[in-house]
């Protein structure tokens, strides 16, 4: 019997750095940025605490050319993904662990602070869509299709990621 899981995040925050694109020897677009969460409690004695959590985030694909294009550093972001841990061996021959959100989709904030929007309220936000899959996807073209089966065929070998 099988069971199911989940692995899934959730990050409302700020960019930390301006996402950086690169692509792998095959051609494939990924992305790098990284995103603050912040929380506040009160403490017994009546002060108030925060504390500041980092995450780094990876996008691929189509998804990672939309970052690299509507993200820059401060930009209040909502993303969701899936969390991945890897390993590898730094130049020193030293063992390091990534740990990693790997991007499903992601909405922009706009705040009315960076000059190439044209929003007209504080409050306004752009939702920008997910790449669907094959399940997704019901009645379309069939090039749509055709293009959609191109995307996510392709496997992403971990020794591709230039970073």
């Amino acid at each position: 019997m099988s069971s199911r899981s989940i692995n899934k995040v959730t990050l409302l925050g700020n960019l930390t750095r301006d996402p950086e694109l690169k692509y792998t020897p095959t051609g494939t677009a990924v992305c790098t940025f990284g995103i603050a969460t912040n929380r506040s409690w009160t403490t017994q004695e009546g002060k108030t605490r925060e504390e500041a959590q980092y995450h780094r985030v990876v996008a691929w694909q189509k998804l990672a050319e939309l970052c690299n294009k509507l993200l820059s550093k401060g930009r209040k972001t909502y993303l969701e993904g899936r969390i991945t841990y890897r390993e590898y061996v730094d130049k020193n021959g030293q063992q390091r662990n990534i740990t990693e959100i790997v991007l499903d989709d992601f909405i922009v904030f706009y705040d009315g602070k960076h000059e190439d929007e044209s929003a007209t309220s504080s409050e306004e936000i752009a939702p920008i869509p997910h790449e669907e899959s094959h399940d997704d996807k019901k009645e379309d073209s069939a090039d749509d299709s055709a293009e959609v089966k191109e995307q996510n065929d392709e496997d992403v070998n971990p020794d591709d990621i230039p970073f």
